[in-house]
């Protein structure tokens, strides 16, 4: 009991000391974030006249509608196509067994290890004799050909522990395959899939090195891309810049906090069947 006391403590600790460092830039980055424009803050002091106007401001100067709008339409771009692509694919070559799907699983396991960076100069290239350098396509495009290999692995995770009798007992009642995938197993997905919608979407919002690289115009890119632009600008101003990093994270923030009971489940579920 002592023993099992102790290594209870010594969780509780580590999960307290994690959420510390976690949460502490956060906290460092509103403290800093209310002193006045143009002062260079000190650790965590909190200033005897907060600035909430400071978000206002950084919003206002950054342009942070436009990029907020640049924002949506990417992340409408790559999510939507890149559920609808990794599920077929986790389908097939999870729960139908094709011919060859092995191999074809494998190779999308081999573009796991495929770093962006590693990619970014022949990507670069690429996208400019497709003509489509500066324009929201050049990130959209490449990143579902990046996320795939991943969302392929995810989704197949889920369709490989789906039982045969279910799909077999619907063929004798005269479902045929596309009848069986869209009626039957994607309900059953649905945890698997909200959670892959939630890290595409936190991945494709916080996307930086593509945007930075394929886009010139800041009103074009993701919000992360943006704050490139708007640290280029305001980069002295460090209680603006603060400010205006802030206003950058809130949506993720926001959209994980809000689903954050769905993604966890979805996890668990995938621990269990394993």
């Amino acid at each position: 009991m002592i023993g099992v006391r102790r290594e209870g403590w010594t969780g509780r600790v580590l999960l307290v000391l994690l959420m510390v460092a976690t949460l502490l830039p956060f906290v460092s980055l509103f403290v800093t974030a209310l002193h006045p424009p143009g002062t260079y803050p000190s650790g965590l002091d909190w200033p005897a006249d907060p600035r909430w106007g400071n978000f206002v401001r950084a919003f206002e100067v950054a342009r942070l509608a436009e990029f907020l709008k640049s924002s949506v339409l990417i992340v409408l771009g790559v999510v939507p196509v890149s559920l609808v692509i990794a599920t077929m694919a986790g389908f097939a070559t999870g729960h139908l067994r094709m011919p060859g799907g092995r191999v074809v699983f494998l190779v999308f396991v081999l573009g796991l290890t495929l770093p962006f960076e590693g990619i970014i100069t022949p990507l670069y290239f690429q996208v400019r004799d497709l003509g489509l350098l500066n324009s929201r396509w050049a990130i959209i495009l490449p990143l579902i050909g990046l996320y795939m290999p991943f969302s392929v692995y995810w989704m197949r995770a889920h369709f490989v522990n789906m039982p045969q009798e279910l799909s077999e007992s619907a063929r004798v009642d005269g479902v045929n395959t596309w009848q069986l995938f869209w009626r039957i197993h994607v309900p059953l997905a649905t945890p698997a899939l909200s959670s892959l919608a939630i890290l595409l979407f936190l991945w494709t919002w916080n996307q930086f090195l593509l945007a930075i690289v394929l886009v010139d115009d800041p009103t074009k890119r993701t919000m992360a891309g943006a704050l490139g632009a708007f640290q280029g600008q305001w980069g002295t101003d460090i209680p603006l810049l603060c400010a205006g990093s802030l206003l950058i994270l809130a949506p993720t923030l926001v959209v994980f906090l809000i689903f954050q009971r769905r993604f966890v489940t979805a996890l668990l579920q995938g621990s269990l069947k394993g």
